[in-house]
């Protein structure tokens, strides 16, 4: 995976300790309601599009630079489907992170889907029942899109109040 320059200077002052970055993740739908899927060159897995948002860059505008870079495709931001704390990873240079992930619905304007960087073995069209091995998180994220729900997040406990979400 290529990683960001930001990031590689941040690495060489902090060394391997736990980051915790910005993410944006992309359910990005077709005018035939398929989804956009790549085979991660880093892991070989089936996965949404994602990349990590630039200092100072807006999610959506680095959600459809991602968009475009890893597939070639352009495509608009519809909505945010979810705001979500990833467990923390640690990578085999031993470098550890965790990602905020920021999951937005998109829709595919214009372009043809195929490998356009080095982050993708990979990339298709696949229609809702024609997935290749996608992991839960993947495939709950594609339902939610479907769902066209407000935006979920975690709900938090409020101190001195009983149980999580409460609101007065």
């Amino acid at each position: 995976m290529a990683t960001p320059q930001f990031i590689k200077d941040i690495r060489a002052k902090a060394g391997d300790t736990l980051l915790f970055l910005p993410g944006v993740v992309m359910v990005v739908f077709d005018e035939r309601g398929r989804v956009l899927l790549n085979r991660r060159a880093d892991n070989g897995k089936w996965a949404l599009i994602s990349g990590i948002p630039d200092p100072g860059e807006q999610p959506a505008e680095a959600a459809v630079r991602e968009i475009h870079e890893e597939t070639g495709v352009s495509a608009v931001v519809e909505q945010v489907l979810s705001v979500f704390t990833n467990e923390p990873v640690t990578y085999p240079n031993g470098d550890r992170a965790q990602y905020i992930d920021i999951v937005l619905r998109c829709r595919a304007v214009a372009g043809e889907a195929r490998v356009n960087d080095d982050e993708s073995l990979e990339v298709g069209w696949y229609a809702l029942d024609e997935l290749p091995p996608l992991g839960p998180i993947a495939r709950g994220r594609i339902e939610l899109a479907l769902r066209n729900e407000p935006t979920w997040f975690a709900p938090a406990e409020v101190p001195g109040l009983a149980g999580p979400g409460f609101a007065p």
